[in-house]
């Protein structure tokens, strides 16, 4: 693998070659959210790309058989319609059978019910227009920019590898569970998707609520002296992200690391006064012993007995099966039409 340092986000601009469609494979999920909403626009985008070979995908399983077929067909450019489980599919496919140096430059397509990671990348435009664009580069190539990130290599004993772009505990959990079973079932997809979460999750913490929806999570990690030290946190996330659903950047460590990490106490002093420097990513003046801390890392262990996100998916994890061991690997180069 790459070394931890190499994989620094890093940005390129240059000028494309023409493309060979050949070596060009395209990976869609008809259940994401922009599918759901306009199928037959987006089907009809897709059928203007013909020379493309496409590949239909929406659980683990199908994932896995078309990452297969277009590795064997050597392709150098993975195009992903989707959101961000999709792109987490995806990614976690190409671990398991390339080494990051083999893998394609992959682009993804903003077509899902969350887009974190390709709104980070800098793709803000409609998953239609980019198709159409992706049509026109074929015809006529120009400049377009590469961007390199990590990604998140989770692992626990006995457990298959999780690989991801985001990891959130606590109230981002459960936050996201709740959309998965409520949120979601409206229709409603993109940032205004997000900031339902968001503020169910904050009014949970509000209120104040008993009940296990809203419960923190219980984290043991070790201190300076190696010993385990219990500690429990409204929420705590780790990101391989320069960038957060709706662009906010609640993170502050200035450690030369790939991985973001951020930890909110349980009854942190001052929580609802220190929301805008979170959102706004100016934490710098939050203190540790009030319950605010951030920092960069290559690798860090959890142990914890609970559910946690990765990309909106939602995995569990066992403090029998010992830590939960997170590491940056990568980096992956993404290629932004």
């Amino acid at each position: 693998m790459s070394s931890v340092m190499s994989s620094l986000p890093q940005i390129n601009n240059s000028l494309a070659a023409a493309p060979d469609p050949a070596a060009i494979g395209l990976i869609y999920n008809p259940h994401g959210g922009r599918f759901r909403k306009h199928p037959a626009r987006m089907q009809d985008l897709l059928s203007a790309l013909p020379e493309i070979r496409q590949i239909r995908a929406s659980n683990q399983i199908e994932f896995e058989q078309a990452v297969m077929a277009l590795v064997q067909a050597e392709i150098r450019w993975l195009i992903v319609v989707g959101g961000d489980g999709t792109l987490q599919g995806v990614i976690s496919c190409l671990f398991d059978h390339l080494a990051p140096e083999r893998w394609p430059e992959i682009t993804i397509i903003p077509a899902g019910t969350t887009n974190m990671t390709a709104l980070d990348l800098g793709v803000n435009e409609q998953a239609e227009q980019i198709l159409i664009r992706i049509g026109q580069f074929l015809r006529q190539p120009g400049k377009i920019k590469q961007v390199t990130r990590p990604v998140l290599r989770i692992e626990q004993t006995g457990k298959k590898n999780v690989y991801g772009m985001m990891l959130g505990l606590g109230l981002i959990a459960r936050g996201v569970k709740f959309s998965r079973s409520q949120i979601k079932q409206l229709g409603i997809t993109g940032n205004i998707f997000t900031v339902l979460i968001v503020l169910r999750s904050l009014a949970g913490t509000f209120l104040g609520r008993p009940q296990p929806e809203w419960a923190p999570v219980c984290i043991r990690q070790k201190d300076e002296t190696g010993a385990l030290s219990e500690r429990v946190y409204q929420f705590a996330f780790v990101s391989a992200l320069e960038k957060l659903l709706l662009g906010i950047r609640p993170y502050w460590g200035r450690e030369p690391a790939p991985l973001h990490a951020t930890f909110i106490r349980q009854h942190s002093k001052h929580f609802w006064r220190a929301i805008w420097p979170l959102i706004a990513g100016r934490g710098h003046h939050l203190k540790r012993e009030d319950g605010y801390i951030s920092y960069n890392a290559a690798s860090i262990e959890l142990w914890l007995d609970d559910e946690y996100i990765v990309d909106g998916e939602l995995y569990h994890a066992s403090s029998q099966d010992g830590p939960l061991t997170i590491t940056a690997d990568g980096p992956v180069l993404f290629r932004v039409p």
